[in-house]
């Protein structure tokens, strides 16, 4: 999992919360599949309001030009992003994201997930994200701006939240490289390219790095 602090600035945040007071919640669980429903407890905004799709793609938007994301996602296609609220006492128990879902122009294959906090961590007591992978479970709560990118099909869940409003968008990303550990040689490359100086080195690193690309991408 990789946490990118400051995706939404001040004023951004501000926008999506100003956007999403007026917005209509309707509960989680009639958007949630398979056992995924019997442990969904929170509330989440109607997709078809359009106001609420706008500021979706305004989310979006920000992802696509945080380099970071960019280079560790490899973004190829998207699902739509979706505004979720957890208020006292509710929560989100232990699931599996699909591994199919609607995007854009049709089905996607989700590879990684993310949530991008919109509430300041100090206004809600509980609330943690907690994802189970390989090294056991994890749990986080950054700052409001900031997103955690995980796995698709990792376990994870969202503890009860004991008080206060916990507020964050959600969404899921066909990457244009499948497998996880190329994406994570990319990823690699990619930080060390961004230390280094302007010259041939970095050309020569570039070049190798489009020729994996080619080789790894699906697009």
């Amino acid at each position: 999992m990789l946490i990118i602090d400051q995706v939404l600035g001040a004023d951004d945040l501000k926008r999506v919360r100003e956007g999403l007071a007026a917005a209509t919640f309707a509960p989680g669980k009639k958007t949630a599949r398979g056992e995924a429903r019997a442990v969904k407890a929170n509330r989440q905004a109607a997709g078809g309001d359009p106001k609420v799709a706008a500021l979706g793609l305004f989310v979006r938007r920000a992802l696509e030009r945080n380099a970071l994301f960019r280079l560790y996602a490899q973004p190829a296609r998207w699902s739509a992003v979706m505004f979720n609220r957890y208020g006292s006492g509710e929560s989100y128990g232990l699931h599996l994201d699909d591994a199919v879902m609607d995007g854009e122009g049709g089905r996607l294959r989700t590879d990684l997930s993310f949530t991008l906090f919109l509430s300041d961590p100090d206004s809600y007591e509980g609330g943690e994200l907690v994802v189970d992978d390989l090294e056991g479970e994890r749990a986080v709560k950054p700052p409001a701006g900031a997103v955690a990118v995980y796995t698709s099909g990792a376990l994870h869940r969202v503890e009860a939240v004991a008080s206060g409003e916990r507020l964050a968008a959600v969404g899921w990303v066909q990457s244009l490289i499948r497998r996880a550990d190329e994406r994570e040689v990319l990823f690699d490359l990619g930080g060390a390219r961004s230390t280094m100086p302007a010259g041939e080195g970095r050309m020569l690193l570039d070049k190798a790095i489009g020729k994996l690309v080619r080789l790894w991408g699906e697009p």
